[in-house]
């Protein structure tokens, strides 16, 4: 899977469009509720890589839209990410995020909770607002199986015998679903065939479980200062990821059942023991490997797409997630 865009092109070329989608989210984010808008603006000024957002501004220009009503879609879903941010940190019992405090950690669970809820029922009203039923489908749907990742997720905590398959329906609930959307929502405004939605779809899926195999591989080979999360979060979590499968597939008895009792007590304590079993074993190899095959999915499904630089742009963002390092 290769590009010929120059580095971060896809950044360049939706700069604009990004730039657009800052001001609604802005505009959006507006509650007559002092700590509503403290904690939204804490969490929304924090960045990110935004990178559902651009997903979308991207194929809506590959197919060579240029309404408006793209920056307030591309909002919609950057305000349900955070929102499962907001969540996902307290059920974590997270205290870091891109390198600072959580919202939970600064304003309190209950606190982070609630306004999870306020962002995610601000972006309905968006939704409605774009007078599209089949906007209200695609994300609606969206939401309901991120919640059931959610569950599946908690479920298979400190669970060293769940299978890759288990595994991987956890990402594809959590995480893909909702690049999935963005991706067919930037088809879906420009009114594109139904083939090319779903070519889209399946580009922002894969896409989407490329960027978290990544992840979970960088909890075992990054730093917390690349990643703005604290390595090893995984492990404390007791989340048994595709790095700890594999190592406890090839590594040797000994070896398996130090990984095993790290998962069911979530012991980080011997998480260096633990890196190196990971790598001796191949794990991370054989993790960035399909990431690689999901990339590889994603820029076939570009196959529908016309030549442009917004096209060359979505294959960069492919190549650019799995060689990432934060």
């Amino acid at each position: 899977m290769t590009s010929s865009t120059s580095p971060a092109s896809y950044r360049t070329l939706s700069a604009s469009d990004m730039a657009e989608v800052d001001q609604v989210i802005h505009a959006r984010l507006a509650s007559k509720v002092a700590l509503v808008n403290q904690i939204s603006h804490y969490i929304v000024s924090a960045g990110g890589k935004r990178v559902r957002p651009m997903l979308l501004l991207l194929i809506a220009r590959a197919l060579g839209n240029d309404s408006s009503q793209r920056h307030e879609l591309a909002a919609v879903v950057e305000f349900i990410h955070t929102a499962t941010l907001l969540h996902d940190d307290v059920v974590d019992e997270s205290n870091l995020r891109r390198g600072r405090q959580t919202a939970n950690a600064m304003f309190g669970n209950a606190a982070s909770v609630l306004v999870g809820d306020f962002l995610y029922s601000r972006a309905f009203q968006m939704m409605v607002s774009t007078n599209r039923l089949r906007v209200m489908d695609v994300l609606a749907e969206a939401t309901n199986v991120i919640a059931e990742g959610e569950v599946l997720q908690l479920m298979n905590m400190h669970d060293p015998d769940i299978s890759v398959d288990d595994y991987l329906r956890v990402i594809e609930y959590k995480t893909a679903k909702l690049f999935e959307a963005s991706a067919r929502l930037g088809a879906l405004v420009t009114d594109a065939p139904a083939e090319v939605e779903a070519a889209c779809a399946a580009y922002g899926r894969a896409l989407g479980t490329a960027f978290q195999l990544i992840d979970d591989l960088l909890d075992y080979e990054g730093s917390t200062a690349e990643l703005g999360k604290n390595i090893g979060d995984d492990l404390r979590e007791g989340k048994p990821t595709l790095p700890l499968l594999v190592a406890m597939e090839r590594g040797t008895p000994e070896q398996r059942e130090l990984i095993r009792n790290a998962i069911i007590h979530g012991e980080v304590e011997r998480m260096a023991q633990i890196v190196e079993i990971v790598k001796a074993t191949g794990a991370l190899e054989a993790t960035r490997q399909a990431a690689q095959e999901q990339a590889d999915l994603a820029a076939a499904a570009l196959a529908v797409l016309p030549a442009s630089p917004y096209k060359q742009a979505l294959l960069e963002l492919g190549v650019d997630s799995i060689q990432r390092s934060s």
